[in-house]
């Protein structure tokens, strides 16, 4: 029988997420790309993996053991691979990597640089993804390394094929327009009319932790704008318009000016590396890793910023022209 790894983590992501759309996007592919993907592993294993119920597909019994399968002979693959590379004693070849906005424009830069200076026959190929996606195309093998977020206030939950690396801790701080707050800490308790809020939909982790720490504190943001662009947000919270949170790197995103105040809740984020297991150890793996780890993020305004891991660089970042509380 002959198959490709492609139309192998076809079925594994049809199985996992349970539409072709779904697979699709998590793969990085169009619906139509994916469905000729599968066709043609049906007609490779030459019995029915798909049965079609109404206007979806769904695995046949056949498909549903096939796919376990196809897990099984994917990480064999990637073992195999790994073995491959350490046999060579060197790093060279490419690495598919995946990063959200802010740490693409922050952070990809800087380890790039370090990366083709140290290891001049590797070649990083990135893309940037929605934050809430880039565990998914880990798993998935579209990637071998990304670079992601959790919020300690709703945990994201974890293929357990996957390995989370914790590099960098940002505590959250309030934006708020030029002199619309007294300056100096605030509880979110004591923000409200007449100002709202610009949070990102409730859907998203960023915006379900913002919404459990507010209720936690006691209040429920009174939301005057949906927005899932941090430099809109910002841009937003200079017009005046309402409140938002940032950390000392989304306020690096756009120079704004209004006010940065510390928060007396406790609201975090911590910036992840996610690599599946079996490719932890890889020698490319294991070398833009170890870039990633040396990177410390300086704070701006006060913004709590702190390294998980031992570090002997800094990652030097420009003025933000933010104006603080």
């Amino acid at each position: 029988m002959d198959w490709t790894s492609v139309q192998l983590r076809s079925l594994v992501e049809l199985r996992r997420r349970g539409t072709v759309t779904a697979a699709a996007a998590a793969l990085g592919y169009t619906a139509g790309a994916i469905s000729q993907q599968l066709s043609a592993l049906e007609r490779a294993a030459g019995v029915p993996l798909l049965r079609r119920v109404g206007r979806r597909v769904e695995l046949t019994d056949a498909g549903l053991a096939f796919a376990g399968h196809a897990q099984q002979i994917l990480d064999i693959e990637a073992a195999a691979t790994a073995a491959l590379e350490r046999s060579a004693g060197r790093v060279a070849g490419e690495l598919q990597m995946a990063l959200f906005a802010t740490a693409a424009a922050e952070i990809l830069p800087v380890m790039l640089a370090r990366v083709a200076h140290r290891h001049p026959d590797l070649v990083v190929r990135s893309r940037e993804l929605v934050v809430d996606d880039v565990y998914d195309v880990v798993a998935s093998g579209t990637v071998d390394l990304a670079v992601g977020l959790e919020y300690p206030d709703v945990p994201i939950r974890r293929d357990p094929s996957l390995r989370v690396m914790p590099l960098h801790r940002e505590r959250f701080a309030l934006a708020a327009p030029s002199g619309s707050l007294p300056p100096g800490p605030v509880s979110l308790a004591g923000t409200g009319a007449p100002l709202g809020w610009i949070l990102p939909p409730e859907n998203t982790h960023y915006g379900l932790a913002i919404r459990t720490v507010c209720r936690r504190a006691g209040i429920e943001p009174v939301l005057r704008h949906e927005v899932v662009d941090t430099a809109v947000s910002l841009a937003l919270v200079e017009a005046g318009i309402g409140l938002s949170t940032v950390t000392g790197l989304m306020l690096r995103l756009r120079p704004s000016r209004f006010d940065v105040l510390p928060l007396v809740e406790t609201f975090e984020r911590h910036i992840v590396a996610v690599v599946r297991s079996s490719a932890e150890h890889r020698p490319n793996v294991a070398a833009v890793l170890q870039v990633l780890r040396e990177l410390q993020l300086e704070p701006v305004g006060g913004q709590g910023g702190q390294k998980l891991g031992g570090v002997d660089e800094v990652l030097e970042v420009g003025d933000s022209g933010v104006q603080r509380g």
